[in-house]
């Protein structure tokens, strides 16, 4: 060892070279290490590939930073070329960092799961996977109305629980509120249409006026919010055209388009059975005075 020593001594330069070699040596050994745990953890091809690439670019301006820096001797400690190189595959993988992050802000505090219903990045649909990099959704909505599915399946980064608002429709209380207009001829019988309208909504939403009611309570329990009413209500409001009768009830966040379709259809029924007491409106014009049109005919005798 004694004799190596003096021979390095005696030759710098092949020393020097010798050093730049373990150098260069250390940082493809850290590429390639990181290679493998990107490739063993990353199970998501596209996210995996793209941080492989991320990571080979990295390492290859760190290896012209450092030799630049070696042989012309700008930066003579090696931990600030390592810290160097750490900033730049924090700023490479920064999104890939962030969705790691996010999946385990999901977990922790439990902001969805699958099977709930959410908005995110103004995409709406049910959470059917939750991984360490993506949230993968049903999208509901967009070309279809109502909350249908389009039949598209949605990949959506983790990282952006942390960019914007979560719409949650699921989480503790599994119900909204819906509404509907509905217009009632003027001369109807009004008692009568209030009736028959707050009728079939109370039979039809009975029971989920039933389960939202104790729900509620440990919302209210839970939450800094205010009481709320969840029985079926009835609004009116007279307009130019017609009364308008305004339901407004709660339901199964899941059911809200066929719930409406069946109290507009009950509701269609009974006003045809109350013998033209009660009336459906729609636009109609009232003709007040109709101008006189005076015709000359001029006959012509040649």
């Amino acid at each position: 060892m004694e004799q190596i020593k003096n021979w390095l001594i005696e030759n710098p330069t092949l020393f020097s070279i010798i050093k730049y070699v373990l150098l260069v040596s250390v940082v493809l050994i850290i590429i390639q290490i990181i290679r493998r745990l990107l490739r063993k953890h990353v199970l998501d091809t596209t996210a995996r590939y793209k941080s492989q690439k991320g990571i080979e670019i990295i390492g290859y301006a760190v290896l012209i930073i450092l030799s630049f820096s070696y042989f012309t001797g700008s930066i003579k400690d090696f931990t600030l070329a390592i810290g160097l190189f750490s900033a730049g595959i924090a700023f490479t993988l920064q999104e890939l960092i962030l969705s790691i992050a996010g999946s385990l802000y999901i977990f922790i505090v439990k902001v969805y799961k699958p099977g709930d219903r959410i908005e995110i990045n103004g995409i709406k649909g049910d959470v059917i996977d939750v991984d360490s990099i993506y949230t993968t959704m049903m999208e509901i909505g967009q070309w279809v109305s109502s909350d249908n599915y389009s039949g598209r399946i949605v990949k959506l980064s983790n990282a952006f629980v942390f960019k914007g608002p979560i719409y949650n429709y699921s989480q503790d209380f599994p119900f909204i509120w819906d509404e509907f207009n509905l217009p009632i001829r003027y001369g109807s019988d009004v008692e009568l249409a209030k009736s028959i309208v707050i009728k079939i909504a109370s039979e039809i939403l009975s029971e989920y006026t039933i389960n939202s009611k104790s729900q509620w309570k440990d919302v209210v329990n839970k939450y800094y919010i205010e009481d709320a009413l969840v029985d079926p209500t009835l609004a009116i409001t007279l307009t130019d055209n017609w009364i308008q009768f305004n339901l407004r009830y709660i339901v199964d966040y899941k059911k809200r388009r066929a719930i409406k379709h069946i109290i507009n259809n009950e509701i269609h029924k009974e006003v045809l059975k109350s013998n033209g007491k009660v009336n459906l409106a729609s636009t109609t014009l009232e003709l007040i005075k109709i101008p006189e049109v005076k015709i000359d005919i001029k006959q012509n005798n040649n």
